[in-house]
């Protein structure tokens, strides 16, 4: 059960708010539709409800707000807009990277695929994914965890006719096995043919909150859809005849050739046009709207009523009754009976047919039409160990789209084809051409290539978020952080060592044997350049996680060299090394343990890298990003 109190969202500037003091209840084994134009604030009262954008107010998910809930995605099942995936990504792939998050099975996914009829398409890009697929998968990723409630905003939006039926058939069937679906449309006939309970929102405000029966009483009214090449000259004929006869007519035009004629039947306005030589085109039995401010209809235009509007200007047709009788007759799907003339047959089954036993037992079978005859079964969920969660998630979120290939790829190019330019160009240092590094560059191109792996790990994150589509921005989360830093560490390690590997492989063809030599300390460099690599690394995921943005953690990364070093520079003036070399000598005297196995030599070999202004300013750098990543971390807790 949902219950929204007093939601309200902070004002805009001059405007007032866009939701303004809305409370209503969801109850479990219904199907709940906020009803609203477009401006209405049906998002923002979701946004609100979700904790995604400041405000008054407060929503209880079976008895406790978001933010006291461990595992928002086991309660709360969210689609809002667009799948937010990466456009690269297999469909597969996004899944299993989403069942790694929730800590379910990778078995799960394939059940939730099966069960929405996207197994024929697990392969395809997210990007290539038409409208109607898309709303699909977001529905697998909604349902991947077992939520108990299901929040989701405008979900038939642009669908066609047959994947509209399906979807609303999937919400019913997931109400009906108690789950509590809340759902948003402008279209008030989509709401009294799929809801149990419609909430109606005018310009922010809750207007009315009541049975799907009552609101296709008082809310929708039977009308005539005519269409016709003498629309203007039927228009006059019909008002005529409404005024001689003193019935209460209406007729709206609806554009071009098409009208709508409220309070008559279809036969007294085909007589009209038969004694008055009038061709028809078509001639049909709609329903359509009726109050201000419920949305525009999907076949209406925009009629007045002769009474102005009120709730009793016509009273509702045998269509009408049976559309309002629907939702109350047990939960029923939509049958043949209980849908307005214009809709098809839905090819979904209701919810008092053998589909419970279809979940409960199991697996769900897929039509040749690619609908599905069931939900996936029910998830026991047995949480992984904290670590592996997030290291898992974040292995298959590196290795699901082939950027960090790319990058790796162009990172070895460059770096071959620089050491051997440098090399016949001369005076460079052996070390320095390994690393193809010139002393004109700030920077290493692996030592660039890691820090941009490492910005793309957070940058990635917040550019398609997958982890935000219910919560709304990436949880700053250390076991997130952890992971992303151990997979950055690792990428850097092997990015490093290929690279050093690749251009004396390549030197060596060129040139010979002189140019690749084993240096003797080749230990100390060894460490300084791996100690390099996994500090650009950390400072791209760093900086990119903290300011939420690729672009920044690769500033970060180039700042510590072309800003922080000369910096160090100033202070350090060149004595750190000397002062630093007798403190692993110092320290032996005084402590009254030995070092193991010389590990003065490994001391004093890091201090000693440290304390050059290289490696000093990656540490300080690195020091400050980790501060500031932790202060919003408990900023974020604390609020």
């Amino acid at each position: 059960m949902i219950q929204a109190i007093g939601l309200t969202s902070n004002p805009r500037k001059e405007l007032p708010p866009a939701v303004d003091n809305v409370s209503f209840d969801a109850h479990a084994g219904r199907v709940t539709m906020l009803l609203g134009a477009p401006g209405a604030g049906k998002t923002t009262a979701l946004r609100l409800m979700l904790e995604l954008q400041p405000g008054r107010g407060i929503t209880y998910f079976r008895g406790r707000p978001l933010h006291r809930i461990g595992h928002p995605s086991r309660e709360v099942g969210v689609l809002l807009g667009e799948v937010p995936g990466h456009p690269a990504r297999t469909v597969r792939g996004h899944i299993r990277m989403l069942c790694a998050a929730a800590g379910v099975p990778v078995r799960r996914g394939d059940e939730v695929l099966e069960a929405v009829g996207l197994v024929s398409l697990r392969d395809e890009r997210l990007g290539t994914l038409s409208r109607g697929m898309d709303r699909r998968l977001g529905l697998a990723c909604a349902l991947l965890a077992d939520p108990h409630t299901l929040v989701l905003d405008e979900p038939a939006h642009g669908l066609s006719a047959g994947d509209s039926r399906w979807l609303h058939g999937m919400l019913r069937a997931y109400a009906a096995q108690g789950g509590t679906v809340l759902s948003t449309t402008a279209d008030p006939k989509e709401a009294a043919r799929t809801a149990d309970r419609v909430v109606t929102l005018v310009q922010g405000r809750l207007v009315a909150d009541q049975p799907a029966a009552d609101f296709s009483r008082t809310r929708l009214r039977p009308r005539v859809a005519v269409r016709t090449p003498h629309a203007a000259r039927l228009s006059a004929l019909l008002t005529k005849e409404a005024r001689t006869a003193r019935r209460s007519v209406e007729v709206a035009e609806d554009g071009g050739n098409r009208i709508s004629v409220y309070g008559s039947t279809c036969a007294d306005v085909g007589e009209i046009a038969f004694r008055h030589g009038i061709v028809v085109h078509q001639l049909a039995d709609e329903i359509g709207d009726m109050g201000p401010g419920t949305g525009a209809s999907s076949h209406a235009g925009k009629p007045v009523a002769p009474d102005g509007g009120t709730s009793s200007a016509a009273a509702p047709s045998t269509a009408a009754s049976a559309l309002a009788a629907a939702p109350d007759a047990g939960h029923p799907g939509d049958s043949a009976d209980s849908r307005p003339a214009d809709s098809a047959p839905a090819d979904f089954p209701p919810a008092g047919s053998p589909l419970s036993g279809l979940r409960a037992g199991g697996e769900a079978r897929v039509s040749e039409s690619g609908s599905t005859a069931g939900l996936p079964p029910p998830l026991s969920v047995r949480p992984a160990p904290r670590p592996l969660r997030p290291l898992r998630y974040e292995i298959r979120r590196a290795t699901g789209v082939g950027t960090g290939f790319l990058v790796g790829a162009a990172v070895l190019v460059v770096s071959a084809l620089t050491a051997v330019l440098l090399a016949r160009i001369g005076h460079t240092p052996q070390p320095r051409l390994l690393a193809a590094w010139p002393r004109e560059l700030p920077l290493p191109p692996a030592a660039l290539g890691a820090g941009l792996l490492g910005a793309l790990a957070f940058g990635d994150e917040f550019r398609h978020p997958a982890l935000a589509a219910d919560r709304g921005g990436v949880p700053r989360r250390l076991g997130l952080l952890t992971a992303k830093l151990l997979v950055a560490s690792v990428s850097a390690l092997v990015l490093a060592v290929l690279t050093i590997g690749c251009d004396a492989e390549l030197l060596y063809l060129v040139y010979g044997r002189e140019l690749v030599e084993i240096p003797a300390d080749r230990l100390s460099l060894a460490a300084s350049w791996l100690g390099l690599v996994i500090g650009c690394a950390w400072a791209g995921v760093l900086a990119a996680g903290l300011f939420r943005s690729t672009a920044a953690g690769l500033a970060a990364v180039l700042a510590v060299p072309l800003v922080v070093v000369p910096l160090m520079r100033r202070l350090v003036e060149g004595a750190s090394v000397e002062t630093v070399a007798g403190v692993p000598l110092r320290m032996r005297e005084v402590s009254l343990l030995h070092w193991p196995f010389g590990g003065e030599r490994y001391l004093e070999g890091m201090l000693r890298m440290v304390a050059q202004p290289v490696g000093g300013a990656m540490a300080l750098s690195l020091a400050v990003l980790l501060c500031a990543y932790l202060l919003a971390f408990l900023r974020n807790r604390v609020r």
